[in-house]
This record gives structure tokens, sequence and C-alpha cells, in this order.
């Protein structure tokens, strides 16, 4: 097995691990040291912002899990090389709060160090998610039109 796919194992076995809630099982597929990052708009989600090792994660992990009842994904493309692994995903988080389903897809770049994840960057369709996130369509608020106008 080369370091490559067994990277993309790892990559894996840590979604599955945090699909099904058990952060600590995710959390120790990590370096002590991992880095996090989004690109999400922190003033809507605040709790998307930069974390920097397992602690911060760990909090940030519980937030979203705080919010939604279950986090389902399908791994559309997960490509390896090396020490980096690159993914594709179809993800879909019911809300606690009325059950509804917030869709999105995201582009997620994992970088190992010594077979654990030391780096972890997320590419989202912020709008898309903000819009299903505050139920509500946020273009005419980008264009300074009143709702329903």
């Amino acid at each position: 097995m080369t370091i490559a796919s067994l990277n993309r194992q790892r990559v894996l076995h840590l979604l599955d691990a945090f699909a099904r809630g058990d952060l600590e099982a995710a959390l120790s597929c990590c370096t002590d040291d991992v880095d996090f990052l989004t690109h999400a708009p922190i003033d809507v989600l605040p709790h998307m912002g930069p974390r920097h090792g397992k602690a911060e994660l760990r909090e940030l992990w519980q937030t979203v899990w705080s919010r939604y009842s279950e986090i389902r994904y399908k791994a559309a493309h997960v490509v390896a090389d090396g020490d980096d692994v690159a993914t594709y995903l179809h993800t879909y988080f019911t809300k606690r709060d009325n059950g509804r389903i917030v869709q999105f897809d995201m582009a997620v770049f994992y970088t190992f160090r010594n077979g654990q994840v030391a780096q972890i960057r997320e590419i989202i369709d912020s709008y898309d998610l903000v819009q299903q996130v505050l139920e509500r369509e946020i273009g005419p608020l980008i264009v300074g039109k009143p709702e329903g106008e």
C-alpha cells in the first residue's frame, strides 16, 4: 500500500468518525497542532473562523454538532498524492431546531505529517450555505434592496 492510498483511507476514516459524531476518533487522526481554515463568512458563521490545535478544532466541531442532529456526506472525489489528499464532498446537515437539511458541496484539502492530518483547508459555496442556514434569500441584502421587492 502506498503512502497516498493509506492517507486516502485515513481521510475517509476521519470523515466517517466526524459524520457519526465521534469527535475524539476524528481528532485522533490529527496532529496536536492541526491547522484548520475554511473560506466562509465569519461575520455570519463566526464559529467557522481559523482554528489551531486539537482543542480549538474540537470546539468548532462541538459547535457544529450542537446545531445539527445528523451529518452525512458523499465523497464524490478523493485524490491522494503522497501527504496531500483532496476531496470533493456532497454534504447534508440536518438542523436540530427544525429538521431542515442544509445541503452543500465543498472541497477539502488535507496535508499529512507523520501519518496524521496536520492541515485542513475547506472551500465552500458560502453564498448558498448562508442562504440555507439563514433560510432566506440574501441577494436583496447584498444589492441593498428590501426583501420582496
